[in-house]
């Protein structure tokens, strides 16, 4: 048998420098399925659980090496399932190539099994989306799709029929009229900020007295430059949750998480700032961002569509971070007053304070689900990859864990899934094995799809074990917590049972049942000890934690509306009295330094 389209696909794949394609199998992509067979690894298949989880690994895979992630499936529903996973990669902005099956090209039109219009389909989610109606398009198409997904950040798609896969390659077609020659290669540009603006820029900042920075994901690559312009500018930093190993935590003038997640210094700053400085981030809520007119603005960001969208600019720099801050930094002036950097700092370490005091804090014998990520952060191995799902976690995960200057760290941050967190750790393992790994997930993401990744750990065990950790904590607190919170603080409403309330199950033992190392932990004093066995284990583990799920996620200011959304949905809720005490004793620990005694732990 001669090559095949598909064999030229997966050859033209791995020319461009993917190594592995996560996936599902389904006789729709049978060519392809062959194909990977004999291609001895070049790339390799690994198969997850479920399409969504392949789309979620190849996700996380681009956002822990800045490759292109890949994944594929089948025609119809197995194409379906990629689509939340793919959208997390458009609205996160990482590149990924998706190639899916379709029924044979005979049969399109005719409303044959499984068929599903996958154009229409996958239009929005995808920069690129092409059928490769004719095995000498595959060439092209492949090309395309990969120098698209680098160049947009985002998804591209291509659609390969049955019979396509299983026709005779053409790896070059005939020379005639229409034929399309292309070739494997793309590199980065620099984007450089234009000169005028960048004095636009540099005039704004340095008129500034109380200059507040915040940086996304797209100031990554530029760490030692942001913090030389918060230095001249005598300025902190906020960081929004894809940014948050942009710069590490033990600098003084770091002011950690902004948002309804976010920190009290954070919150502060962007409320009393007259300038602020935004660093490739689109974060999109207003009310933790200064008031309109309060402060004049400068942004710094690649997209030029999302330039000044957020908040009105006075200095609009369209290019990178890196190049545009190495510009920048020559034209500033050092702020000889340094007394709003001082009361930067001087609110951190308040804020540092104050979270230990709350991580304290244990009621009724339960876990307060605060120490165990400030028992992570005080252990937290060098180089480590951190993951964290959506749910009440995040909250503690974005505040309690420092980052290293050698953390990575991600989570599902715009499209903010349930789901991603299992996942983004799996691909993060197997692109770098020699780094620790550590998953932060909720009991409801890990009942949703977490639990089933666990089978796909035993089945690479070899390869996801080794001399560093994979850890897998899960918070139990048999509850659909943030919703729960969510549903007293937006709605006013109680805790509605019948949604919230999610069903105990025995974490740990599911993962000592799937082959993998298990630790339970459900006592204040053992967080440590959990988490220093779970560190020290060779094999992957599940870290089950049952914590209280009365422990709001206080935000750093609430607006009155949520302040009387709150109270009555407490006075209808069952929970009203533990929930009530709970929040007064967390909150009363932001009055300890001038009431000695107040919030105390039990």
């Amino acid at each position: 048998m001669g090559k095949q389209v598909s064999d030229f696909i997966l050859e033209r794949v791995h020319q461009w420098g993917v190594g592995r394609v996560y996936g599902y199998p389904g006789d729709g992509i049978n060519g392809l399925l062959g194909a990977f067979g004999r291609a001895s690894g070049e790339p390799e298949f690994i198969q997850p659980r479920h399409e969504e989880m392949a789309a979620f690994m190849a996700c996380g895979h681009a956002k822990f090496t800045g490759e292109v992630g890949c994944c594929a499936a089948t025609s119809g529903p197995g194409a379906i399932h990629l689509l939340n996973g793919l959208y997390d990669a458009k609205l996160d902005h990482q590149p990924v190539v998706a190639i899916v099956g379709q029924q044979k090209r005979s049969a399109l039109g005719s409303r044959y099994q499984q068929e599903v219009n996958l154009e229409l389909l996958f239009a929005d989610v995808s920069e690129y989306c092409q059928v490769v109606m004719e095995p000498a398009q595959a060439r092209h198409v492949i090309d395309r799709a990969f120098k698209t997904a680098l160049t947009r950040r985002g998804v591209a798609t291509v659609i390969v029929p049955e019979d396509v896969q299983e026709a005779a390659a053409v790896p070059s077609p005939p020379r005639v009229h229409g034929a399309v020659y292309s070739g494997v290669g793309w590199s980065r540009p620099r984007m450089l900020p234009d000169e005028d603006e960048l004095q636009k820029a540099a005039d704004v900042l340095n008129a500034g007295r109380k200059v507040a920075i915040l940086v996304g994901q797209g100031a990554a690559e530029a760490a030692d430059e942001v913090a030389a312009t918060a230095e001249l500018l005598g300025a902190g930093v906020a960081k929004a949750l894809l940014g948050r190993a942009v710069l590490p935590d033990d600098l003084p003038f770091v002011t950690g998480p902004i948002g309804l997640l976010g920190s009290k210094p954070s919150d502060r700053m962007m409320r009393e700032c007259d300038t602020l400085l935004v660093i490739g981030s689109s974060f999109p809520y207003a009310e933790w961002l200064p008031e309109e007119g309060q402060a004049r603005g400068v942004q710094i960001d690649t997209d030029g569509t999302m330039i000044g969208v957020r908040y009105p600019m006075e200095a609009n720099l369209v290019a990178d971070a890196k190049h545009s801050l190495i510009a920048l930094i020559p034209l500033l002036a050092r702020k000889s007053d340094r007394s709003w950097r001082e009361q930067i700092e001087k609110d951190v370490r308040e804020w540092r304070g104050i979270l230990d005091k709350r991580a304290e804090q244990h009621f009724g014998g339960e876990i307060n689900p605060q120490s165990v990520l400030a028992a992570l952060s005080d252990r937290l191995p060098d180089r480590a990859i951190l993951t964290a799902d959506s749910g009440s976690g995040t909250n503690w995960w974005a505040r309690h864990v420092d980052m290293h200057a050698d953390t990575l760290a991600s989570l599902s941050g715009t499209l903010a899934t349930m789901g991603p967190g299992v996942p983004y750790a799996i691909a993060a393992r197997f692109a770098h094995p020699d780094r620790p790994v550590v998953a932060v997930v909720g009991d409801g993401a890990f009942q949703m799809n977490g639990m089933n990744e666990m089978i796909t750990v035993k089945r690479y065990l070899d390869r996801l074990s080794g001399d560093t950790p994979l850890v897998f904590c899960v918070l139990n607190n048999r509850d659909l917590n943030q919703v729960t919170w969510e549903q007293r603080a937006l709605g006013g409403d109680p805790r509605f049972e019948d949604s919230q309330s999610l069903p105990d199950f025995p974490y740990a033992r599911y993962a000592e049942l799937a082959g993998l190392a298990g630790v339970y932990c459900e006592e204040p004093d053992g967080v440590g000890a959990a988490w220093d066995r779970a560190l020290s284990s060779r094999v992957p583990v599940v870290l089950e934690f049952k914590v209280d799920p009365g422990i709001a996620p206080i935000p750093p200011h609430a607006t009155w509306e949520q302040m009387k959304n709150t109270a009555r949905a407490l006075v209808r809720d069952p929970e009203r009295a533990d929930v009530t005490r709970r929040g007064l004793v967390q909150k009363a620990t932001e009055l300890a330094e001038k009431l000695p005694g107040v919030g105390d732990a039990e």
